[in-house]
């Protein structure tokens, strides 16, 4: 029986059994952190051998033979830019490799537009006011780059497609509208794949502003879980087809491919932009970690090697998601009162529940000891008008873990529920 089908009787023995329950997982003494993507331990050791990828003088230089360890190039060494090149669909001139964190690449191209401009266009600092446009449910962390720069967030609901597009083309038409946050596979925390149609209208849309710049964080644009991944339309090609390069910076990293912490980034653009982008760099830095680049080159290879690679990833992670879907199908389901995504790949399941809940819910699994993303991280200011989407994590937590993980978090739906219905 569906929650909503009961009468208060019913549900009041229905909570006062879930409470029981949810009593016994508190006194186990749970401790769970689930709040972030991170791959676990065994994904981590998949790359192990990187470390030992140089281990001869000759190993020091790249294709080209310069000595990695030394300053220079300030772009990437030709190897990582012809293989980033290839991840994101763009030419090897498109690329420049960066440091760990893409989310490091990321913010330093706002802080350009923000203190130079671009392309001979006013410095954003210099306008009165500036929008940024933000795909939600979304990531906590885009958003927090552009609050934190003094940007006014505009929330933009997520289809099944991508962003809504009726609403994106309306809203550009304001000049002070700025850019879009967009993860277009296997978004975060939502996974889905933006559509062919949307990416298109994303390439072809009049923008007010000539700067308009849409931020195309490809994350998870290898992070498959199954052997039929989705396709995502390169936005790139749909750009130079409009006459539209230069609105694209696309950005991807190896942070959940190798070592989080110890990864290689990248960004495309047109190269245009890109020499835009390196009048500044080139005052930034000398150059990014060469050596870690060329670990990378060397313990990968090529893309055919990321890609088997990636499928040692999924054969870890796909057990865990199913985990997650498994119990979620069986405990929730019949009960009526979330909804859930069941992505084909990225980091994440996106979970609503009624409205209302996803404080409690998260709040619940707290005092029990599983700690989730705050509920409403997924929204610009932190702020889920519904208060119903909490993101799951499934990655870093073992099987047996998540399994008591996920237990404990059907629990807490269902009192977080009942008690809302009662309320």
């Amino acid at each position: 029986m569906k929650l909503i089908e009961m009468n208060r009787e019913q549900l009041s023995e229905f909570k006062k059994k879930v409470q029981s329950d949810y009593d016994e997982f508190k006194s186990r003494g749970l401790s769970l952190d689930m709040s972030r993507g991170k791959p676990c331990a065994e994904q981590l050791d998949l790359s192990m051998p990187l470390l030992n990828a140089l281990v001869s003088d000759s190993d020091i230089k790249d294709g080209a033979g310069t000595d990695c360890r030394n300053y220079g190039i300030l772009d990437g060494i030709k190897e990582a830019k012809e293989l980033f090149a290839e991840i994101l669909g763009v030419k090897p001139e498109e690329v420049i490799v960066g440091g760990n964190s893409s989310l490091s690449l990321m913010y330093d191209t706002l802080m350009r537009l923000m203190v130079f401009g671009t392309l001979g266009n006013t410095p954003w600092c210099k306008e009165e006011k500036i929008k940024f446009l933000c795909p939600a449910p979304g990531y906590d962390r885009h958003f927090a780059i552009t609050e934190k720069l003094g940007m006014e967030l505009v929330t933009v609901p997520m289809t099944k497609d991508g962003p809504d597009m009726d609403i994106v083309e309306k809203l550009v038409a304001d000049k002070t509208v700025k850019g879009i946050w967009c993860v277009p596979m296997y978004s975060n925390p939502e996974g889905t794949t933006y559509s062919d149609e949307t990416v298109k209208r994303l390439a072809s849309m009049k923008t007010a502003a000539p700067d308009f710049r849409i931020f195309w964080d490809n994350a998870y644009c290898i992070h498959h879980l199954s052997d039929t991944p989705d396709v995502l339309l390169n936005i790139m090609d749909e750009c130079r087809k409009n006459g539209t390069e230069d609105r694209v910076y696309m950005f991807t990293s190896t942070s959940k491919v190798s070592f989080s912490g110890a990864g290689v980034s990248a960004m495309a653009a047109s190269e245009k932009n890109i020499a835009d982008i390196k009048k500044t760099l080139t005052v930034q830095t000398i150059g990014y970690d060469k050596m870690n680049q060329l670990r990378h080159i060397r313990f990968f290879k090529d893309f055919d090697g990321v890609k088997a690679h990636m499928k040692k990833h999924a054969e870890i992670l796909a057990p865990r998601f199913k985990a997650v879907l498994d119990a979620l199908e069986k405990e929730i389901a019949p009960l009526g009162i979330g909804e859930w995504n069941s992505p084909n790949g990225g980091y994440f399941i996106s979970f609503n529940t009624m409205d209302g809940c996803a404080k409690r819910v998260v709040e619940l699994c707290k005092e029990a000891g599983v700690v989730l993303t705050g509920a409403g991280a997924t929204f610009p200011y932190g702020k889920d008008p519904a208060d119903r989407n909490i993101r799951i994590a499934p990655t870093y937590p073992s099987v047996d873990e998540l399994e008591k993980a996920v237990e404990l978090f059907c629990i807490c739906v269902k009192l977080a529920s009942a008690e809302k219905l009662l309320g």
